[in-house]
């Protein structure tokens, strides 16, 4: 064991690890040791799951805690997920048990009684919720004040996951409006599995404070991979096709039915399509029913009995779960991961690895996928899952590569939000006073005082502000309906659901209400509609035997990024024949090589497709197609005599009255403004993206979408390089 750390540990600590029975610390921990005792610096600890990540902050920083201890709240852990906070707590508890540290969890389901003690004691660590902190900062400014007046560490747990999205911009408002708060600088420690590249999370840490941002454990947890690919291709005749679907659930049943196993889909719908077909199998084959459903949709009770039987539960366990058990909450050991589908990102295909093997370090990743040709297009005729699926495993093999995250530099929703979260809390500022508080914030930095002055003149005229005789602006009328309901704490998007109620309590919500008898799954079983009360979006039910798969208006597809899509397109032209692909995906991949080859798709970006129509595929990222059809469609239209675009998953199909070779001769001649909205926004584009964007003026949503949303200058450059300029 490292005496250096172990000896620097506080006494409680070195009873816990005695108690645990470790008998080495792990190098991560002994790095963050170091780091958090012997600097005054931020920290960023990453490191694989189940590397120890936690202890490594926590025993360093509960040292410092009981060697000077603090009057008010010493440490605020920032968790994105209740129920991560939920497991963090059930941690932290036993490991100070022999400590007179206390530890609180904030948020929503979090009981007042709770809440009480924790007020009135007002010590140790707090766990919270963005929200939830938001809420305690907006409402209580005095007293949060008084708690935090000697605040020596924020943790942020998963920090990959808040980076880049106006949720991790809300964090940084509100640390910022902490320190105004309390005229304290807590030190930031931040966790993550997935990061490669340090600087930019360094970057988002340390936002808006003068200390530097060190990095610990990047390279330090090494597990063994264990990967395998298969795919199924459903033939063009239907009564064929029931075979197929047969084949490939009994294959996924039979990978999973006697293991503990986490299988990761897509969407809310896809977890519960495949666990009604296991439920079904298991039924069939007359075996015992260990299977459940995990995600956002399904009620707290439901969620905490999955995640219980997969860590508690003796005997083989399987839930299905969209990105709700992606992040480190813990299940326990399991035995293997199956993917359905490919993931939209290398991040998420880490943070997903990481969830088998925690004890053993040999994780475990079974990717299953289906195709099925569509003829419409040489490029339908491409699984795309099946080559994302190989592009993203080799850019963790070859490089660790996971998507950088890059700055919002106009996040006017955010904006518009904070400032009546600030006006709440200071009850009215004059404009001077309400600028210098919220544009001094750092996720503001890119917006300036004409920018803030047009928003403020909007929400005033939609009275959502309002301007006093004397000069001050308070919250309008429209405004205060807005704050006093407890959805305002959050920054995202809100669905609005309907709750869904057995004899038994809440099973889940819903997006979209079904009719009175109509029949559909949640929570992996099937329920008949008996009532519904609409005034209060309630809807009554009872279990039948059968099913229809309901739809969430939330479930949508991820961008892909460029590297992806540049490793897709090689996939597709090297010989190479992967380790871990099983014989239905070699097969695929080889018959789809061959097409690819044969219908020269890589010759050229424009392919020829019916009369006055032809097809462009630059393989490049999401964001850089979605902007290139914009231009297309906006500034160069006239130009390019384009009547019509359809978009698909990686190229375009483009109708025009000019043939390929004039097409291309016109568009090298082209000028595109990069700053020009009218040359890739139209008139009917939909620019409300973010959740108070109904308060931002158009012409600042125009730019919004012009710098957050679109890539102008990459596509400008996308566009060079195909016609050669």
């Amino acid at each position: 064991m490292s005496k250096t750390a172990f000896e620097r540990y506080a006494p409680f600590i070195q009873e816990y690890i005695y108690r645990k029975k470790w008998t080495d610390l792990r190098e991560v921990q002994v790095e963050a040791c170091e780091a958090i005792l012997d600097t005054d610096d931020h920290v960023i600890i990453a490191s694989g799951t189940a590397s120890g990540k936690t202890e490594a902050a926590f025993f360093p920083m509960l040292t410092q805690l009981q060697q000077h201890p603090s009057n008010t709240i010493a440490i605020m852990y920032i968790g994105p997920l209740k129920a991560l906070i939920n497991d963090q707590f059930e941690r932290l508890s036993d490991l100070l048990e022999e400590s007179d540290i206390p530890v609180w969890p904030w948020h929503g389901d979090v009981s007042q009684s709770l809440k009480k003690q924790a007020l009135n004691k007002a010590k140790g660590i707090l766990q919270i919720t963005p929200e939830s902190l938001e809420a305690l900062i907006m409402r209580r400014p005095g007293e949060a004040a008084h708690w935090f007046a000697d605040l020596r560490f924020v943790v942020i747990d998963e920090i990959h996951a808040l980076m880049g999205v106006d949720r991790g911009l809300q964090v940084i408002c509100l640390l910022s409006r902490l320190e105004k708060l309390t005229g304290c600088q807590p030190r930031r420690i931040g966790l993550s599995a997935t990061l490669n590249d340090y600087q930019p999370a360094m970057t988002f840490l340390s936002a808006g404070t003068t200390r530097e941002t060190i990095p610990v454990g990047i390279k330090t947890h090494q597990r063994t991979v264990l990967l395998a690919a298969e795919s199924f291709v459903l033939p063009e005749e239907d009564a064929k096709k029931d075979d197929v679907l047969a084949a490939y659930n009994d294959f996924i049943y039979e990978h999973c039915h006697h293991k503990k196993c986490l299988i990761f889909t897509n969407s809310r719908a896809g977890a519960e399509e495949i666990i009604n077909d296991m439920k079904a199998l298991a039924v069939k084959k007359h075996e015992r029913d260990v299977f459940f459903v995990h995600h956002g949709s399904v009620s707290a009770m439901l969620r905490h009995e999955a995640e219980a039987a997969l860590k508690e539960q003796q005997g083989p366990t399987v839930t299905a779960a969209t990105l709700t058990l992606e992040l480190g909450i813990d299940v326990g050991d399991l035995d293997s991961i199956i993917q359905i589908g490919a993931p939209f990102s290398c991040s998420s295909f880490v943070q997903r690895l990481g969830r088998s093997g925690r004890r053993t370090g040999k994780s475990k990743m079974l990717f299953v996928n289906q195709f099925e040709e569509d003829r419409h297009s040489p490029f339908d005729m491409i699984p795309w899952d099946l080559i994302r699926t190989i592009a993203v495993i080799q850019l963790y093999l070859e490089e660790r590569w996971v998507e950088p995250f890059e700055v919002k530099p106009k996040p006017f929703s955010l904006l518009a939000h904070q400032t009546l979260s600030t006006l709440f809390t200071y009850g009215e500022l004059k404009p001077p006073e309400l600028a210098q508080n919220v544009l001094t914030m750092p996720p503001f930095a890119g917006i300036d005082q004409n920018e803030y002055r047009l928003l403020l003149q909007k929400m005033i005229a939609d009275d959502y502000l309002q301007r006093m005789d004397t000069g001050e602006i308070i919250i309008g009328l429209k405004g205060e309906k807005i704050v006093q309901h407890y959805s305002f704490y959050a920054v995202f998007q809100d669905e609005e659901v309907y709750h869904v109620f057995s004899q038994n309590g809440e099973i889940g919500t819903l997006s979209t209400c079904p009719a009175v008898s109509e029949v559909f799954i949640l929570a992996g079983r099937s329920w008949q509609v008996s009532s519904i009360d609409d005034d209060r979006k309630v809807i009554y039910v009872k279990l039948v035997k059968n099913n229809r798969l309901p739809k969430w208006t939330g479930d949508h597809s991820g961008l892909i990024h460029a590297k992806i899509v540049k490793r897709m397109k090689k996939v597709l032209q090297e010989e190479m024949m992967y380790s871990y692909l099983q014989p239905g995906s070699q097969e695929l991949l080889n018959k789809t090589r061959d097409f690819v080859k044969d219908n020269n798709l890589f010759n050229w970006a424009f392919i020829p497709g019916s009369t006055n129509s032809f097809y462009l595929c630059p393989w490049v990222g999401t964001r850089q197609l979605f902007t290139i059809n914009n231009l297309l469609l906006c500034g160069l239209k006239d130009e390019l005599q384009i009547y019509s675009i359809r978009q698909g998953k990686h190229h375009l199909e483009i109708r025009s009255d000019l043939s390929i070779d004039d097409f291309n001769a016109v568009l090298k001649k082209a000028q595109i403004d990069i700053n020009n909205p009218e040359a890739v926004i139209s008139e009917q584009q939909q620019l409300r993206m973010d959740k108070y964007d109904y308060m931002v003026p158009k012409e600042l949503l125009r730019e919004a979408f012009l710098r957050n949303v679109l890539d102008v200058k990459g596509a400008q450059e996308i566009l060079k390089d195909i016609c050669g300029k």
